[in-house]
């Protein structure tokens, strides 16, 4: 009799032991549910970028070839660069993303492995121990009951026992479907993570590809003389408004930060590189367009040595009153110095503050692009002080002349 209690005992010792163990390794599934929560946003993003890129394509084939659509085209072309630019921005947080998440199932999977081999040790614990103590034969137990008292406390331990039996094997199973499935939803991760790659890096060639036939189609209107002059005054026209809008915003804003008792402006000069190169391909004031008979009165300089990746800085403090695209100066920041003080940035291909939004020297305002009209990448930099432009070159010394 003894000798069976001690078997029942060493039993339910295994079966505790192996309670307290699985308690402890239950795997958390939140964080794998918010990971899968944010992929699945981002896919539904993508979904919608793609939309819109669609929607731009059939708005370009719609346009016929004639060079006055140049302008229209160009900035079609600029916006579905601006949409192929998010949809890799998508990608590349996809990829993050997932990395994160099968870092997780990874982890899930090999505590998952440590359950199943802590399941399976006191499996063999237990057998190991039925076979140092004898085998029991349930019926023999229930058989030597010495009254029917001893024989119901016989057949309840006798029923945990073969539950704690069966219970033990069912665990196993499940813990080793749990692995297959873990092993499953690993490899379909892997899969789209490189999925995303693969796109990743074809919407960086379809980008390239866009860059260049932006690029294409504005010396194309610059190669067409008579078409192109008219394009060009059009361009001077829409830039001359733009400068009559900043001036007017610009005295408007420090009329009312005077109001409000702001500190004054600070005196005109102390302007800092907008960017890091300091090659200056295109000067101010007159310059040859290319264009047979028209030259122009570039009203800032032009700064290359550039891609489209660089960032640029607000060469003074101030306020921004204009960030916005046009079909001239493409993305564009206008940021007021005082009454009469401004600094603009051109061919931005994205802008990294708002309208309204105070900016300290040396803040990134944007990143260099191609956008409206310019046929590479580079910055497009004016200074206006009193209500007119002047030479940027003034202020910023140590120039590379380039032109």
């Amino acid at each position: 009799m003894r000798k069976k209690h001690r078997i029942i005992r060493s039993v339910f010792i295994v079966a505790l032991a192996l309670c307290l163990f699985a308690a402890d390794l239950t795997p958390a599934f939140a964080d794998e549910k918010s990971i899968q929560a944010q992929i699945n946003a981002l896919k539904n993003d993508a979904n919608s970028l793609t939309q819109q890129k669609k929607e731009l394509k059939n708005k370009l084939s719609a346009l016929s070839s004639d060079i006055t659509n140049n302008r229209k085209k160009k900035e079609l072309l600029d916006s579905e660069i601006n949409v192929l630019t998010s949809e890799i921005s998508n990608a590349e947080e996809q990829i993050a993303t997932y990395g994160a998440l099968i870092t997780q199932s990874q982890q899930e999977l090999e505590e998952a492995q440590a359950r199943e081999e802590a399941q399976y040790d006191l499996f063999c614990q237990r057998v190991r121990a039925m076979e140092e103590q004898g085998k029991v034969d349930y019926w023999s137990v229930l058989f030597r009951a010495t009254s029917f008292s001893d024989l119901l406390g016989r057949l309840d331990i006798i029923n945990e026992i073969m539950k704690y039996d069966q219970g033990i094997i069912n665990d196993l199973k499940d813990l080793q479907a749990e692995i297959a499935e873990r092993k499953t939803t690993l490899e379909g991760q892997k899969a789209d993570s490189e999925a995303a790659k693969a796109s990743l890096e074809s919407k960086r060639a379809e980008l390239d590809e866009q860059r260049d036939a932006a690029n294409a189609l504005v010396k194309e209107l610059q190669e067409n003389e008579a078409d192109a002059k008219a394009e060009l005054d059009a361009i001077n026209a829409e830039e001359e408004a733009i400068q009559a809008r900043m001036v007017k915003l610009s005295k408007e804003l420090a009329a009312q930060q005077a109001a409000s008792g702001q500190s004054s402006p600070a005196a005109l000069g102390g302007y800092i590189w907008p960017v890091g190169s300091r090659r200056i391909t295109s000067p101010f004031g007159n310059r040859n367009t290319g264009i047979s008979g028209a030259s122009t009165n570039h009203k800032g300089v032009d700064i290359g040595g550039v891609g489209y990746t660089s960032e640029v800085r607000a060469a003074k403090a101030g306020t921004v009153i204009i960030s916005q695209y046009s079909s001239s100066y493409g993305n564009y920041v206008a940021i007021s110095h005082g009454s009469g003080n401004t600094t603009l940035y051109a061919h931005l291909s994205s802008r990294k503050v708002t309208a309204g939004q105070r900016v300290e020297q040396g803040q990134v305002v944007g990143i260099t692009g191609s956008t409206g009209i310019s046929s590479g990448p580079h910055l497009h930099f004016e200074i206006t002080e009193n209500g007119s432009r002047v030479d940027p070159l003034k202020y910023l010394t140590g120039y590379v002349r380039a032109w």
